[in-house]
């Protein structure tokens, strides 16, 4: 009987597409609040996460760079480089990359969810063809054993 109930449930299933933009109401929730957040929050992170705002930044660092040659002293140079150049302009850098990687994580869910229809379609098929065959088997036997 559970076996039976297990196969009505895998005939009965549906594969979903899941994207990384449906998972974002799992963050800060479905309400007005939470909705707004995820709303502001796609919206900065689209905005710093852009390789104009990466010139941008690297345009601001670089005012600061002749002062820190000047001061003739490795730490503050060192110190611009690590805490200035880089966070500043690596920040958003990082971001057009993670960017990109989810873009192509989203074709990859695309592209294997059209092959999981298919495959399930098939199989779907394949299983009615198999059930039609036991009930012909079934009535042979029947017929054989009178």
């Amino acid at each position: 009987m559970e076996r039976n109930q297990e196969i009505m449930k895998a005939k009965a299933h549906k594969p979903r597409l899941v994207l990384s933009h449906h998972a974002h109401k799992t963050v800060h929730g479905d309400n007005p609040l939470g909705r707004f957040n995820t709303w502001v929050a796609v919206k900065i992170t689209k905005s710093v996460g852009s390789m104009w705002c990466a010139y941008v930044f690297a345009a601001i660092a670089l005012i600061s760079l002749p002062a820190a040659i000047s001061s003739h002293q490795a730490i503050i140079i060192i110190g611009w480089l690590a805490q200035t150049f880089l966070q500043l302009v690596l920040l958003p850098i990082i971001i057009v990359g993670q960017n990109v990687l989810a873009a192509a994580s989203d074709a990859r869910a695309e592209a294997d969810h059209e092959t999981l229809i298919s495959i399930h379609t098939l199989t779907s098929e394949v299983h009615t063809i198999a059930e039609q065959q036991t009930k012909m088997l079934e009535l042979l036997a029947e017929r054989t054993n009178l």
